[in-house]
């Protein structure tokens, strides 16, 4: 039988002759970095192959290694290739082995399967395969591969079974490669007699990993394994054992790297199709043509700079970039909203920074020229950023970037235009390394349709204005996504963080027909957004807003909102250089009580730390702050800005005519914290005369939530913040790119964490309410009100699909749904769950 000549086989320039690598990790990243030049894999990948050589083992033997990644980094792959090193002296790949030929592997799926058996043939031929080792002609390799295409033999024995056999398919993903077949001749190698394995008429043996190999199993194949001797029956339990407990770890590495499966309700496509996988950042469902955005390199010309000329011109460039940004700032404010101009006040801070603005006039002193100067100024400072271990401070050097280039265009006008092809007329989806805040912030949303970038995270500045601005978007993709043609075709799902190239005429009717639903079941929860959340059984649910200042109140209580369960006023203390006076807060205060008039307030008191830092109180630095001095131990630690807010909420609450307010403290881990807040608050009360305002915890930490029955007897009620509870209770920073996605909130765990605040909470008669981000999740929603919690506070914009949900089934039914949640062992069965009907 003739076998197709399969697209891995390497060209002449994948094939480097006369080689000389120190030792087996320079050999391997030697041979990655041609597949790295061939646009075959991410430069990562290599990273991966080093990986792979700790948990398998990669010398087939006779002298020839196959080093390749992980399973799970398959997304590094671009395309199916190989490279070869040839090494005529041999490098030591592990003890006694001598390797002379390094055969580099990048596989999507099991396109590697053939490459394996032309090795494991071309093994057979020893006098061959010894010439290639010294052959001066890289045709000579190429050809020996594309001839070794026999079907394998029977290694000499019959082609029948032995004494014990089973029968089984192969489940793999992948087909047996390198790793679980280790596993198979570790197994088989324990017996006294043969182990063998036959398909078809071929057979091997399973105490040879080259033997085995060469069979090129692939995922479907049926086969018999079998085994004679004295321990035949033990051999044959013993390699079904093996065999089949590899199943599952080899359906979840391949199902890794094809990457994260969607996570909540959404558009599923009618057929399997290629994909692209990242993170969501922003939902939503777009359809249509890519636009490749790349800028264009600039040059920058080092041409010296007098000091002084240069001074006063970077002067005047830094004061006129602080205006635009001003300007930038007023327009994000008036068209998105007050934290995305935050964005860009920001920005302007960071031309304040004296280092930044020294080591600029240092290097015009040592005689470069000035645009070249900043440039480079920005770079080290930029790249300084990116290696700290605090991620967040590490997303700011997008920031540092993107307002470095203002200030570039300023210092030279020529190098403003840093744009690549405009926009196409037709509206498309636009496609990116990575895109700066004001390049989001700037997009024409009539003619951009979604975003998918291969840098970033969910956090980052570009997603949150993608969310803010209603593009569906993808952040954290792989490179090929700038591998695309422009014009493409494609789905974008930014709820599941997928892109789909090229989908078939049937994809795109079904998507059309989601999307169709999507905005007639939109039009319904708006027009009835004003209806109490109440079950069809009768219970209700109270559903409330999280905004930071008195001009929101308007758009809550516009889309259904019964009230304010979250103020977050951190943000009277951010983006200023002193620290707000208590008349100050009162006044904001009291604004928000009288545009509420009498429906609840729950203010929480300073959360400050982790990933919010204010640098006009000067705290000290922490190695991590997330686990550091934040929230309540802050407050503690700080009683004259505790005291302030105090004295300023409760004035608040004694004066005017209407006050629905409670106050929460944030990060609360004990009773001895609830008690020494309670404490400062009544000495305050009594001394203002304020009437008593309920006193609440947020639970935002393991200890809160497992201690909630002892903790409820300080507090008047519980409310649970999610993304934290999330984070602490998983260990993953939820702002990390690369483990965001792995935050999820529906997590059994975290679940019952939950059901545990709202059972100790019980004991004393106290409610529990969620103002974390899941209670804004419909189906989330739909959980938390089967787990018990009384009360539900999210962003505006997300109440009326809430309230919708929840009117739609019965307390009954929610649960059921929660207990069969909490009898899921993963958050992927959960979020199965909203496929259900209840």
């Amino acid at each position: 039988m003739t076998i197709a000549q399969p697209d891995i086989l390497p060209p002449s320039n994948l094939v480097r002759l006369g080689a000389a690598p120190a030792d087996k990790e320079a050999a391997i990243r030697e041979a990655a970095q041609l597949l790295i030049a061939a646009g075959c894999i991410d430069p990562q990948y290599a990273d991966s192959m080093m990986r792979r050589e700790d948990v398998a083992e990669t010398y087939l033997g006779h002298g020839v290694a196959i080093p390749h990644g992980k399973v799970e980094d398959r997304g590094m792959v671009r395309r199916n290739g190989l490279s070869i090193l040839q090494v005529p002296e041999g490098v030591e790949w592990n003890a006694g082995q001598t390797v002379h030929l390094v055969v580099a592997i990048a596989a999507e799926s099991d396109a590697h399967i053939d490459t394996l058996r032309r090795l494991t043939n071309l093994l057979q031929d020893e006098e061959h395969l010894k010439k290639l080792f010294t052959t001066n002609d890289t045709s000579d390799i190429i050809n020996a591969l594309s001839e070794a295409n026999a079907e394998p033999e029977a290694d000499g024995a019959p082609a029948e079974d032995l004494d014990e056999r089973f029968e089984w398919t192969v489940d793999y993903p992948s087909g047996l490669h390198a790793r679980p077949a280790s596993a198979w001749v570790a197994a088989a190698r324990k017996a006294s007699g043969s182990v063998q394995v036959r398909k078809g008429t071929a057979v091997a043996d399973a105490k040879s990993l080259v033997s085995l190999l060469r069979l090129g199993l692939r995922q479907g194949d049926t086969i018999v394994i079998s085994a004679d001797g004295p321990d035949a029956s033990s051999a044959i339990d013993r390699m079904q054992a093996t065999v089949t407990s590899l199943s599952a770890q080899e359906k979840a590495d391949a199902q890794a790297a094809k990457g994260p499966e969607p996570t909540a309700k959404g558009w599923t496509p009618p057929e399997e199709m290629p994909v692209i996988a990242g993170i969501g950042a922003s939902p939503g469902l777009s359809i249509g043509p890519i636009h490749i955005y790349a800028p264009a390199e600039i040059a920058i010309a080092d041409t010296p700079t007098p000091l002084n000329e240069g001074g006063n011109k970077l002067h005047e460039a830094l004061t006129v970039t602080q205006t635009q940004l001003r300007v930038l700032a007023d327009d994000t404010l008036r068209r998105l909203g007050e934290a995305e101009a935050n964005i860009f006040r920001a920005q302007a801070e960071l031309l304040h920074d004296t280092d930044l603005i020294t080591l600029a006039c240092q290097l015009m002193v040592e005689g470069h020229g000035l645009a070249w100067s900043w440039n480079e100024a920005i770079e080290r400072t930029a790249r300084d950023l990116e290696s700290n271990d605090n991620e967040v401070l590490a997303a700011r050097a997008a920031d540092l970037r993107d307002v470095g280039r203002r200030v570039l265009a300023r210092i030279d006008p020529s190098l403003e235009n840093r744009d690549g092809d405009p926009l196409p007329a037709e509206p498309c989806i636009l496609v990116a390394g990575d895109l700066s805040p004001s390049d989001t912030a700037g997009l024409d949303v009539e003619r951009v349709l979604g975003l998918a970038t291969v840098q970033g995270g969910p956090t980052s500045h570009t997603a949150i204005l993608a969310r803010t601005l209603g593009l569906p978007a993808m952040v954290g993709g792989s490179e090929a996504l700038l591998d695309l043609e422009n014009g493409t075709e494609v789905i974008l799902d930014g709820q599941a963080g997928r892109l789909y190239p090229k989908p078939s005429a049937s994809a795109i009717a079904s998507a059309r027909d989601w999307l169709a639903a999507q905005e007639e079941q939109h039009k319904r929860e708006i027009a009835e957004r004003s209806l109490p959340a109440r079950t069809t059984d009768g219970h209700q649910v109270e559903i409330a807003a999280n905004i930071n200042r008195p001009d929101q109140i308007e758009l809550a209580l516009s889309q259904g909102g019964e009230g304010v369960g979250l103020m977050r006023t951190e943000f009277l203390f951010l983006e200023r250089s002193s620290a707000p006076t208590e008349d100050e807060q009162y006044e904001t205060y009291r604004a928000m009580l009288d545009g509420l008039e009498d429906r609840p307030l729950i203010v929480r008191a300073l959360d400050i730390g982790g990933d919010k830092q204010v640098p006009h109180l000067n705290l000290p630095r922490e190695a991590n702050p997330f686990l550091g001095v934040r929230g309540s131990r802050l407050l503690l630690r700080r009683l004259d800005l505790l005291a302030t807010q105090l004295r300023a909420l409760y004035r608040a609450a004694r004066d005017g005519e209407s006050s629905g307010l409670s106050i929460m403290f944030p990060m609360i881990t004990s009773v001895g914290e609830m008690q020494r807040l309670r404490a400062v608050a009544d000495s305050i009360r009594d001394e203002l005369d304020a009437p008593k305002v309920p006193l609440g915890a947020m639970v935002e930490v393991p200890a809160a939530a497992i201690g909630a029955d002892i903790l409820a007897r300080y507090v008047d009620f519980f409310s649970i913040g999610t993304n934290d509870l999330t984070q602490y209770g998983l260990a993953i920073d939820r702002q990390h790119p690369e483990l965001a996605a792995e935050a999820d909130a529906l997590h059994p765990c975290v679940l019952r964490l939950i059901r545990m605040t709202v059972e100790g909470a019980a004991k004393h008669g106290r409610w529990v309410g969620v103002c974390g981000g899941i209670a804004g999740e419909p189906f989330a929603a739909s959980l938390l009100t089967g787990l018990g919690v009384n009360e539900l506070s999210m962003t505006p914009r997300d109440i009326p699909a809430v309230k919708a949900a929840l009117r739609e089934t019965s307390l009954s039914a929610l649960k059921a749904l929660a207990d069969k949640a909490l009898a899921c062992e993963t958050a992927a069965e959960v979020h199965a769950l909203d496929r259900e009907e209840l």
